[in-house]
């Protein structure tokens, strides 16, 4: 007997006051002209997966393919769908509106939208509970504003060489390759007639965080999108990100149509790596330089700003004994953050909403029934630097460092490499040896903590992500 995979989907909400979202000079308008200012969070870890979010290492496809061995299909298939369905409920969009904000950034990985060994053919709505998913979240947050982004348009290869590309590699290949390209664009033409006409889709945000060491192929590339997407929904907003992880925008040339340009402003004050945020004078002076720099683009051709991604991670009792004084710092450094944004009203969308404890505004209890499963391993992947987000590798200075003198001295050009972000080869050499080889090889032992579970026990584990049984960072 087959189980029955759907979802119940509520009804829809009358359409929203200000009609569907417009550019306006440098202002995001509704349909009466006033201006509106997106304030909200990212939905990651839930439709596109990452390691720190939930736990697992590597990347989500590999994580997924282990999942599947040590289940088997009908226990892999139960658990995701309930994973799927708890992550974000009523509950959360209850929540989410109690903070003021009005907008939500939902990525997707688009794998639930298409398969790789047939591309090309949409899955269908009626079979695929995933996508289920993605109506389900549309109609449970219409009390705001929905966004949603495509993180990741091509998971193998990838449109950055970073882990939530879910590639497994390191290349951007999204770039060499016209057929990524293609695929991508008709995925987005498919969203846009689905979506067209609806008040409470915000906009479309086709591409997270593209590195083309080349810059023209990405520009090339916006400029079919943008023609593609407005040809069959006029109407829309598109938030195009800035090149290398939405950071620079010094190629780009006159905006495109009814569009925004994103930016994504991580402060290094808010990692294990970084310099700790007391709040001078000279920190807050770098706070509003760093961030100049990012917008420059978006002033001189007088256009709306939007901050898609910012926010620090925070520590937790077995990282450091004065971690609580360092969450004090980084929940200092949000709050400067949040009111330099204010003072030029500037859009955001803060990363994360949910987790299991790293960045996320809500996380899983350390009581619930997933933390307790993988305890042991997540403390093996702090232990080892797994994760290439927010990791504080000075645990593995003492092995790696010699490594990456080593290759230095084979070819130092490795320290040109892009994109170097600050970092140059030591990025490189970590991403490639753990953040890929290790963590791959590690998938096998994450999944075997499943292995032997009941569909009542995977459905307790899938129940620690729910809203009620959630904590909120204080």
């Amino acid at each position: 007997m087959t189980r029955d995979r759907s979802i119940l989907i509520p009804p829809p909400s009358p359409p929203a006051s200000t009609g569907i979202l417009r550019v306006s000079g440098n202002q995001i308008v509704g349909q009466d002209g006033k201006p509106v200012i997106l304030r909200g969070a990212g939905l990651g870890g839930h439709l596109n997966m990452e390691n720190f979010i939930t736990g697992y290492p590597g990347h989500e496809h590999e994580m997924r393919r282990a999942l599947k061995i040590a289940l088997g299909e009908e226990r892999y298939d139960f658990f995701f769908d309930k994973f799927l369905e708890y992550f974000f409920t009523e509950a959360d969009a209850k929540f989410f509106a109690s903070l003021g904000f009005n907008c939500i950034r939902i990525p997707f990985n688009y794998r639930h939208f298409e398969d790789d060994m047939n591309p090309g053919s949409a899955r269908q709505k009626e079979s695929t509970p995933f996508l289920t998913c993605i109506l389900l979240l549309e109609v449970r947050v219409f009390r705001y504003i929905s966004l949603m982004r495509a993180n990741d348009e091509r998971t193998e290869p990838g449109q950055n060489p970073g882990w939530h590309c879910d590639s497994g590699i390191n290349k951007s290949l999204f770039w060499e390759h016209a057929e990524f390209q293609n695929r991508a664009i008709a995925l987005w033409e498919a969203l846009a007639t689905r979506y067209r006409g609806n008040t409470w889709v915000a906009g479309y945000n086709p591409l997270n965080e593209p590195c083309d060491e080349e810059h023209t192929r990405l520009l090339a590339w916006y400029n079919r999108v943008e023609k593609a997407i407005h040809n069959i929904d006029p109407d829309h907003i598109l938030f195009f990100d800035g090149n290398t992880y939405a950071t620079d925008f010094s190629h780009f040339g006159a905006p495109l149509p009814n569009s925004v340009y994103a930016c994504h402003d991580y402060s290094t004050y808010g990692f294990p790596d970084g310099e700790p945020y007391e709040g001078t004078e000279e920190q807050k002076s770098k706070l509003v330089s760093t961030l100049g720099k990012k917008i420059e683009y978006q002033k001189q051709h007088n256009v709306p700003i939007w901050n898609g991604e910012w926010g620090p991670v925070y520590a937790s009792p077995d990282d450091t004994p004065d971690w609580q004084e360092v969450n004090k710092n980084r929940y200092h450094l949000v709050k400067d953050q949040l009111q330099l944004y204010e003072d030029a009203g500037i859009s955001w969308s803060i990363w994360l909403y949910k987790d299991i404890g790293f960045q996320g505004m809500v996380h899983t209890s350390p009581d619930s029934e997933y933390m307790k499963l993988v305890e042991s391993f997540l403390a093996k992947k702090k232990e080892f630097a797994l994760d290439g987000w927010g990791c504080d590798s000075k645990r593995v200075a003492s092995t790696f460092q010699p490594i990456e003198e080593w290759m230095l001295n084979a070819s130092p050009n490795l320290a040109n490499r892009y994109p170097s972000l600050g970092s140059g080869a030591k990025r490189h050499i970590s991403r490639v040896l753990r953040e890929m080889l290790l963590s791959e090889a590690m998938t096998v032992e994450y999944a075997s903590y499943f292995a032997a579970l009941s569909e009542t026990e995977l459905d307790k584990v899938a129940a620690s992500f729910k809203f009620e049984n959630c904590t909120q960072r204080k």
